[in-house]
This record gives C-alpha cells, structure tokens and sequence, in this order.
C-alpha cells in the first residue's frame, strides 16, 4: 500500500493562493466532496472521499497545485465528467481532485487546417455541435457524447459506434499539452498531421488514465460533414446470421458502414418496457443490428442502402427496416442509447462489462456469456458494437443476492468474461479503460507489457502521486 500525506490546512492555504478563489475548492464539506467521490462504474461501492476537490481554470495553476503535492508527496486524481466505467476518476487514497470541469473553453475551429484546439473540460457533445455548424465534424466521439469531456475520452482512448468507420478517440488527436507529474508543462504534436521525431509520445498519454500526467489543451482532427446519413434496422433470427452479415456488408456492397451495432434479444425486451417502443419482429428474433451508412447525396444513399439490403437479405435478415430522415432514425437510435438506462431502471446496481474480441468471434463469446449466465443464475444482457467487436455484457442483481454480495459476484463474473476474450485473441477492454476495477485483469492478460507499462509509470512519476491504483 503506498503512504501518502494527508491534505492539511497548511496545504489548503497554499492552495487558495494559486487558485485565489475560495469557490474554486471545497475542503471540509462532505456534502459537496461526496459528489466527487465515485464515478458510473458502481455508485456507493467504489466510492472514496478527496481530502480536497480544486477546480483550476489554467494549465498554470494546475502546474502548481501538481508542484506542491509532488513536494509534499499528496495523491491526484485528475477528474472530467465522472461519466467514466472502471472507476479511473475515483479517488481511492483520497488526497487532492483536481476537477478540470471549468477548463470547458473551446480555444479555436481552424477552418483552414480541419483542426479544434479545446480545454479538456469541454462536453463533447458541445464539440460536436458547435463544429458542424461550420460544415465539420468531429468523427471519434464515444457513445456517451451527450455527457462526457473530451479530457476523459482521451484519457481512456474511448470508442464508439463509429470505431469500424472512423477509428477511436486516439485516431483524432493531434496534440496535447500535458502537466507532468513534476508540474512541468510539455507539448506533443499540434495542429501537423505528420511527425516522424523520435518517439511517439502523444500516444503514450492517450489512453493513459491520468496516471501519467494532467491534460490542459487538446488539438483534434476535424472532417468536412457528411451530407446524408441513412439508418438501417436488421432483425436476425440468431446471434450467428447477424454477425455473419459484418464482412459482407463490406466486401459486397464496396461501402464502409459508419457503425454497425449489435444487439441481443433480453436488451430488447428490457429496453422496450422502458421506452415503451417495440421493435418489429421481436418476438421472433434473437438479435438486430443496427447499420448506419454516411453519403454525399440522396442518390448516393440510396444506392447504398439498396445494394446493402440484397447483400442482408441473402444472407438471412428477417427483414430490413430504412430510416432515411431524423425521426425515423431517432426511434432506432433510441433502443441502443437507451439501453443502460433501462437495465438501472430494474437494477440500480448493473455493472457494464467492457471486452473486446475478433468480430468473427462474437458468437463464441456470446455462447461463452450464455453459459456464464446460466451457471450463476444471472441475466446478463448484452449490446455493443458489432462491427469492433466490442460488447458490453451487463449482469443484473437477482433479488436475493444483497448489493455487498452482488459487488464481489459481478466482479467475479465480469473476471471470467474478459479473460475467455482475451483468450479469444481479444482484449479486457476495448474503451472503457482499466482504472482500478479491471487492474488484476491487466496484469492477468498483459503480464510482459504490464511490466513495461510500470517502468514507463515509474520514470515518469518517481512519487506515484498522479492517479495511484489506477492501471497497477
């Protein structure tokens, strides 16, 4: 266990100096520090209180609160929206969150370069909007775009339906500006999109959880807006015919769907009773995929929606269902958004499994999920996104089991999930990260690179102050 000093008056009083706000931090009150104690990944269970929540508003003053505890040999936990799944942003040895929630300015748009420079507390959603309103768009977001920073989606490298189109966040940054954990302030890459000089480290802090160090300024790839979108809804009889219709839909139709999701017949039922939607063909089918398809022109979709509907249909959809205007598509969209909403409706207590395999493999891990249910007893739903392969099964609580009970028996059960894809040749997550619920699982199933990734830790961050437990 590592020691650290706790946060006193005497560290507070040097604090309000560098802040010069009192309202810029909350010291002593449960309440308010409660707020910042936990993250999405299990409310109450994971939950550790700071000694202290900073909320800087430059990268200066973030350099000397960072200075002081590396001094004084204090713990941060870098924090964005708190909308993270494995429990990076929690605070587990207390100390100092440095709260980067009014670092929220949109710096620049450069139209001539395709380039946004932002603060990491920007809402992604606010990105994506304000750059499409000048005819750009910016294609990395996750799925929790309505609620998340764009701080946190770099820090865990987070994904998204549009991964199979589009790449993850990591494929649409282009530079950083980072606090390291001595204070010092460093720059990789910019507004180029080439750079050959020596070692890459901008990837080495994208998807690097705030152990590495804090980022005060993000430079992010833009591309010209597509002109028309089309959604399509495909029901399938069984897990098999749905995923088997992934590299078809490619190789035949010519045409890079923008996202291709997935999901299994209980999240249907579940999410229908929370929406009070029903999709056609329910009661038949075991799972659907929901395709999306980006064009220049009306003439263009079309052609693409035509020739992707005979590749599906000859290759065992029930049917495909065409939403070509934003209506239609919302009610699509809706189920799969809605689809953890509904599962906390039941079970305030679900955890959201994260784990990645070849797409090919999806139904073997799915019939893997299947047995896993049926051996504790445990309804398991599943979605994500079929054309990553990456699925997110998430365990409901049965009414017996207590919630101190379920904690150790969802971990237990999402353990043995993530190690059968890796065995698969997959991975324990494919976006949400490792933070600390899944570090055992690292170390399980990257032993060598495990090893690696602590020495780089290590030269970096000699004091282990910024985000420790989190990773290792």
């Amino acid at each position: 266990m590592n020691e650290y000093n706790k946060v006193t008056p005497k560290i507070v009083e040097e604090i309000k100096k560098i802040v010069k706000n009192e309202n810029l931090i909350i010291y002593q009150d449960e309440e308010n520090l409660k707020s910042y104690s936990n993250d999405e990944s299990g409310g109450e269970y994971y939950a550790h209180m700071p000694d202290l929540v900073v909320k800087p508003e430059t990268k200066e003053q973030i350099s000397e609160i960072v200075k002081l505890c590396n001094e004084e040999h204090i713990p941060i936990t870098p924090r964005g929206a708190g909308s993270g799944l494995a429990g990076a942003n929690i605070p587990i040895y207390g100390g100092i969150v440095i709260s980067l929630e009014r670092m929220n300015n949109i710096i620049e748009i450069d139209t001539k370069n395709l380039v946004a420079v932002v603060e990491p507390g920007v809402v992604t959603n606010d990105l994506c909007r304000i750059v499409s309103e000048k005819g750009l768009y910016y294609a990395g977001y996750p799925m929790s775009v309505e609620t998340s920073f764009i701080g946190g989606n770099v820090a865990t490298n987070a994904g998204g339906s549009k991964v199979i189109k589009y790449g993850n966040t990591g494929h649409h940054i282009l530079g950083l500006e980072v606090v390291m954990p001595d204070g010092e302030i460093i720059e990789c890459g910019g507004k180029r999109r080439k750079d050959s000089s020596g070692y890459n480290l901008l990837h080495l802090f994208i998807g690097s959880e705030g152990t590495l160090g804090i980022f005060t300024k993000i430079y992010v790839n833009l591309i010209p807006q597509p002109g028309k979108v089309v959604d399509l809804l495909v029901p399938f009889k069984n897990i098999e015919k749905a995923i088997e219709n992934v590299a078809p839909l490619m190789t035949e139709t010519k045409v890079l769907p923008s996202a291709i999701e997935f999901i299994d017949k209980e999240s249907i039922e579940y999410t229908s009773k929370y929406t009070g939607m029903k999709l056609p063909y329910q009661d038949e089918v075991e799972s659907y995929l929901i395709i999306q398809y980006e064009g220049n022109n009306i003439r263009e979709i079309e052609d693409i929606y035509e020739k992707s509907g005979v590749t599906l249909q000859k290759n065992g959809a029930k049917d495909v269902f065409i939403a070509d205007n934003r209506t239609n598509s919302e009610k699509i969209w809706r189920m799969r958004r809605n689809w953890l909403e509904s599962l906390k409706a039941i079970d305030p207590y679900v955890p959201t499994g994260d784990v990645v395999v070849p797409t090919s493999k999806i139904p073997e891990i799915m019939a893997y999920i299947n047995e896993v249910s049926k051996e504790y007893k445990v309804d398991i739903p599943v979605a994500g996104h079929a054309g990553d392969g990456n699925l997110h099964p998430a365990p409901l609580k049965p009414s017996k089991v207590s919630p101190e009970e379920w904690k150790e028996l969802s971990e237990e059960i999402l353990g043995k999930i993530a190690i059968k894809a890796a065995e698969m040749g997959g991975a324990i997550s494919g976006e949400h990260g490792i933070g600390f619920i899944k570090k055992e699982l690292l170390k399980q199933t990257k032993e060598k690179e495990y090893a690696r990734m602590k020495e780089i830790k290590k030269i970096l961050d000699p004091n282990n102050i910024m985000n420790p437990g989190k990773l290792f």
